[in-house]
């Protein structure tokens, strides 16, 4: 977030001195701008962002600086546009990071808020959105999994959710990992029997399922329970999760009491496996504490230039799990302003808890805490604590920042050296900062899917990972060399087109902290051999991508399929191997399997998607609400497929058009 200057300059006292580089104060001032790095550009961004202030009002809002591209290198707020935007051409000592930025601005865009906190708010929601180079960047934005007690069906579910809350229901949350949430619904399932299953899938039941079978739901869907009594089920988890566990459990004890007086041995033994597995969500939550019913707490710790912020999630007075974050941001920046900014982004898509614990004083603290205030509906304090258990708490995390940042620096260091070896096991004339890895599954030409891995100086980069559906109707069944073809095809004409590489434009050096992950790869390997290499080669060539601009390699697997004797591939040369025992064949041997693995994962979640698929819902215009209508009216999918147009126009809740739409569905397909 930026740092705000509130003293206003009169536009008429700044000049601009030509000969000396410098902008200075006719007031006398020999203050001067850290112009180390390309004094020219400097001024001419200073003459820039001038023009702009000159028309700026005295009121809050955002800014945002942009490069001769139109590409954002800055977003801020303030609480004055004119003074915090005059404060960049007031003749201040600024830091390098500065003045790079200011020397790169080539225009200005600002957008005028009511209030500061709106303004906050505004500028992390386009800090996660543009990922300004200059800012502090939430890199893993990857959203944090909640359980979700729906409230639009007759039997509630209880289910694993991610991402915007659209759906009616009660969510309860965050989890650090979806290992997390995963246990906590299996032990949830057992102490309430509610259902996992998704609505299209509990309407077509006939009989019980097997998670009726093994006691982990009461069966609604075939009506081996009242509705009454399954509703009394869903009420005793939301006041679990509510944090009234102890009332639960003892209504549970006194059932179970009651069944063993009256000789129901059976309701007892239920009533006792619901007791251990309420337990067992109680009893391994890691450490707890009995001073934070609810809370977030955040640990900053910083080492070598880099930052690592671990968050641990209590709620309850449990602990729902940790997680660790490694912002970019540079390494000139203190530790206050990167959990400043840290914290605007890593609450944007989410609602704060009533309490927010940080290992330093923020910026702006009561201003963040209204923000959060007014998103969450409710009050939600911020405190830096510096004693007691809090304080103990606090130092708990930040050891666990700490170790975690250790393990993330040395890990980097390792894989820097497995990319250095490489580059020169291939031959690349500098080392590779990001390698693709290319590879696709099927079953007989079923369900074909291509997946492309990337990986880079930081290990796997998995928000750039992409999966590919086979859509050429040229592909025949099986085609491996066509679906090569295919993939790398499309993935490199989005690039060219996307990021384009201007043929004499000399490559411009990189500052030394400039850590920003390249679009283009480096280094492309094929999971496959000469035939594969050839597919890839060729569709490089048609989008106009040359092998001195992305090196090419074959992976061919070792006889019998045995790790460790691969074949390499390059275009143009004798096919060639790597000793046994070489680092750089071990590291191909795992992005190979990562590559597998991954090609695998989204070819099974796609045919488990085709098989679970029901046909209502390639129906434009039908609905959750008409598809349940159909199916309680008619049965089954079969039965509606069937149905003659009239009997379709008698189903509850269909009109005309929605019956007409049904019918021309299934009769013309076949």
């Amino acid at each position: 977030m930026s740092r705000n200057t509130y003293n206003d300059v009169p536009p008429d006292i700044l000049t601009n001195d030509e000969d000396e580089g410098v902008v200075a104060l006719e007031s006398g001032s020999d203050v001067e701008f850290d112009l180390e790095a390309n004094p020219g550009s400097v001024q001419r961004g200073t003459e820039v962002i001038r023009r702009f202030w000159t028309t700026l009002p005295n009121a809050p809002g955002v800014y945002r600086m942009l490069d001769a591209k139109g590409d954002v290198l800055y977003v801020g707020k303030a609480k004055s546009l004119k003074n915090r935007v005059g404060s960049y051409a007031r003749g201040q000592a600024h830091s390098n990071r500065i003045a790079r930025m200011i020397g790169e601005t080539s225009s200005m865009e600002f957008v005028t808020t009511a209030t500061e906190t709106e303004a906050l708010l505004l500028e992390a929601n386009l800090i996660k959105q543009l990922k300004p180079r200059y800012n502090v960047l939430l890199r893993d934005d990857k959203s944090l999994p909640y359980i979700l007690l729906t409230a639009d069906h007759e039997a509630p579910q209880l289910v694993k959710h991610r991402g915007a809350r659209k759906r009616k229901g009660d969510y309860y949350g965050p989890f650090a990992s979806v290992w997390a949430v995963n246990r906590t619904i299996n032990a949830l399932q057992r102490a309430f029997l509610l259902r996992s299953c998704n609505d299209s899938y509990y309407e077509n039941r006939t009989r019980p399922c097997l998670l009726y079978q093994i006691k982990r739901c009461s069966g609604p869907c075939t009506k081996e329970i009242s509705f009454d009594d399954y509703a009394n089920l869903a009420a005793e988890a939301r006041a679990f999760l509510s944090g009234k566990s102890n009332a639960v459990k003892a209504r549970i004890t006194e059932e179970m009491q009651q069944a063993a007086e009256e000789l129901e041995f059976e309701r007892a033994a239920r009533c006792r496996d619901r007791l251990a597995a309420l337990s067992a969500i109680q009893g391994v939550q890691g450490i707890n504490t009995q001073s934070v019913e609810e809370a977030d707490v955040f640990a900053l710790d910083e080492q070598a230039g880099q930052f690592c912020v671990e968050v641990f999630f209590f709620r309850n007075w449990q602990n729902w799990g940790n997680r660790a974050y490694f912002p970019k941001a540079d390494k000139s920046m203190s530790p206050e302003e990167v959990l400043t900014s840290f914290l605007a982004q890593f609450y944007d898509d989410k609602p704060a808890p009533r309490l927010v614990l940080l290992s330093h004083d923020v910026e702006d603290a009561d201003l963040m805490a209204a923000a959060l205030s007014s998103r969450a509906e409710a009050k939600v304090e911020i405190h830096a604590p510096q004693r007691g258990e809090r304080r103990q708490l606090i130092e708990y995390v930040l050891r666990n920042a700490r170790e975690a940042l250790g393990r993330r620096l040395a890990d980097t260091a390792s894989q820097q050296k497995l990319l250095v070896s490489l580059g020169q096991a291939f031959g690349l004339k500098k080392t590779p900062r990001r390698v693709e890895v290319y590879d696709n599954s099927h079953i007989m030409g079923t369900n074909a899917v291509g997946a492309m891995v990337v990986a880079g100086p930081s290990g796997y980069m998995k928000q750039h990972y992409r999966t590919f559906n086979m859509k050429s109707e040229d592909l025949k069944p099986g085609d491996d060399y066509g679906m090569m073809r295919e993939m790398l095809h499309r993935r490199f004409a989005r690039l060219v087109k996307e990021e384009p590489r201007l043929p004499d434009a000399p490559e411009m050096p990189r500052p030394e902290d400039d850590d920003s992950f390249p679009a283009w790869p480096d280094l492309v390997l094929i999971d496959g051999g000469k035939g594969q290499l050839e597919a890839a080669r060729r569709a490089l060539a048609e989008v106009g991508v040359s092998e001195e601009d992305v090196a090419l390699v074959g992976i061919a697997k070792g006889r019998d399929r045995d790790a460790g004797r691969e074949t390499f591939f390059k275009p143009d040369e004798p096919p060639f191997k790597m000793p046994p025992r070489d680092p750089a064949l071990y590291f191909v041997q795992r992005l190979r399997d990562e590559a597998h693995r991954f090609a695998i994962g989204s070819h099974r979640a796609k045919r488990k998607r085709e098989l679970v698929k029901n046909p209502l819902d390639e129906i434009p215009g039908i609905g959750p609400t008409r598809k349940r209508a159909l199916l309680h009216h008619f049965g089954t999918v079969k039965a509606i497929q069937r149905a003659a147009l009239e009997d379709l126009m008698k189903a509850p809740g269909v009109n005309a058009a929605t019956a007409r739409a049904v019918y021309d569905f299934f009769h013309d397909r076949g």
